[in-house]
């Protein structure tokens, strides 16, 4: 099992920038994939980011939106820059390992226009 604490939400005006961390409760250097997905308000959680292999983003980020991994800290990030009132979600952290997905509580992320 892996827990993940995700930090670093907030309310930030349009065309700001935000550095989301997730936190793992031990070593990430074996799980095969994370990400962030986010869920706005009446919407279905969505992918956002995912690092592995090779990093993939949702379309609506790219180009603004970076994912990184950090393995001797344990910890994923999530520079989101250029943010826009429709990123405004609760941003949950993901690991998939052995075919089970771990999820943190979530951050929520508030843009105002």
């Amino acid at each position: 099992q892996v827990q993940l604490v995700e930090s670093g939400g907030g309310l930030v005006q349009a065309g700001g920038s935000l550095r989301l961390s997730c936190a793992a409760s031990r070593s990430i250097f074996s799980i095969s994939a994370m990400g962030w997905y986010r869920q706005a308000p009446g919407k279905q959680r969505e992918l956002v980011a995912t690092i592995g292999g090779s990093t993939n983003y949702a379309d609506s980020v790219k180009g603004r939106f970076t994912i990184s991994r950090d393995s001797a800290k344990n910890t994923v990030y999530l520079q989101m820059n250029s943010l826009k009132p429709e990123d405004t979600a609760v941003y949950y952290c993901n690991a998939k390992e052995f075919g089970v997905n771990y999820w943190g509580k979530g951050t929520l992320v508030t843009v105002s226009s």
